[in-house]
């Protein structure tokens, strides 16, 4: 296994548009273990190929204290939404800002796991939350699109600045 670089924002590879896996075989199963890999070490609880700049529908999640509930998402789509909550979010692609961000409160999921099996998941809390969050990299969408401008524009200039300093 490998870690793997994770684009940052304002990477204009974040905002391509995933395309489907059509076929799950080892080098998607390689893929998938990286990310995970990434995703573990970053440390984060959610990881979508998009930010690793492979734009393939697959998403990696983990929101376990003991981090040892790996799911992996390929292909996935909401079917449901429901409620609403609001959530301090953070993203591996946008390191140090968090925001809160509105989102459906219940989600119903379908996607292929690892075999390729056909799954359904419903998901509420954090769980919920993340895998809205990943499923919009997917659409080339990262949480800070859900914010004002004005705050957008504040988070680019900060990025940009941590930037400078550790070049």
């Amino acid at each position: 296994m490998a870690l793997l670089p994770i684009l940052r924002f304002p990477d204009a590879r974040l905002k391509k548009i995933a395309s489907p896996v059509e076929k799950i075989d080892d080098g998607i199963r390689t893929l998938i273990a990286n990310m995970a890999e990434t995703m573990y070490e970053a440390p984060g609880i959610g990881l979508a190929a998009t930010q690793v700049d492979v734009h393939k529908q697959i998403v990696v999640i983990d929101t376990s204290e003991e981090r040892n509930q790996l799911l992996v998402l390929i292909n996935p789509r909401i079917t449901h939404m429901d409620g609403v909550q609001v959530y301090e979010e953070g993203c591996l692609s946008v390191p140090g800002i968090y925001d809160k961000v509105e989102r459906a409160a219940e989600v119903d999921v379908t996607f292929l796991d690892i075999e390729g099996e056909s799954r359904t998941l419903k998901a509420d809390g954090l769980l919920a939350v993340c895998i809205q969050h990943e499923l919009d990299h997917l659409q080339g969408k990262v949480f800070v699109d859900h914010l004002s401008q004005l705050k957008q524009l504040r988070i680019k200039t900060k990025l940009a600045k941590q930037a400078r300093i550790t070049a």
